[in-house]
């Protein structure tokens, strides 16, 4: 007897959606440096995995033309946004758009993949482990560097759009 359900028991899509809308995540962007060209782009399914030793990870659509870019890379930048760098996720968000013109502002990290400007922390890391799960890549990445630049509030992704985080008042 197995413990999963079988397909035609499994959610559909649009309640599936629904449902994970409700759960806000932190606001990312994964960069690195591909024959030369700058790649990127935002992901919201990123997520600490071990101290010992320090992985990091994210999922990537399998259809995402900027996949194949990232994953030819030796190593790739995690830079983690801050609340005021909505615009800067729904840039690296979108199609067709050349992701590092103006008004992007970043620079060449130590091992080369592009640091954006303002944002709360980089994590430079080295590809560990992908595996393919359903319709995406789980990218595992080992933590080489990491440097905190702003620890004010983090840009966050809830129900469709970007948001920032409050803090709950205490009361005294």
């Amino acid at each position: 007897m197995t413990d999963t359900l079988p397909d035609q028991q499994s959610v559909g899509a649009d309640v599936f959606r629904q449902a994970l809308a409700v759960h806000a995540s932190g606001v990312v962007v994964i960069t690195a440096q591909s024959d030369g060209i700058p790649v990127g782009l935002t992901a919201t399914s990123f997520s600490s995995v071990s101290l010992e030793p320090p992985l990091v990870s994210f999922y990537v659509d399998q259809s995402s033309t900027t996949w194949p870019w990232l994953r030819g890379a030796d190593h790739f930048a995690v830079n983690i946004l801050a609340s005021d760098q909505a615009e800067l996720a729904a840039r690296f968000a979108r199609k067709g758009v050349d992701r590092f013109a103006a008004p992007t502002n970043w620079r060449a990290g130590p091992l080369g993949a592009p640091l954006l400007a303002d944002v709360s922390a980089h994590l430079i890391c080295l590809p560990y482990e992908t595996v393919e799960v359903g319709d995406h890549v789980l990218v595992v990445g080992l933590v080489a560097e990491a440097a905190t630049h702003n620890t004010g509030r983090p840009l966050l992704y809830h129900q469709g759009r970007f948001g920032r985080f409050l803090p709950h008042q205490e009361n005294l």
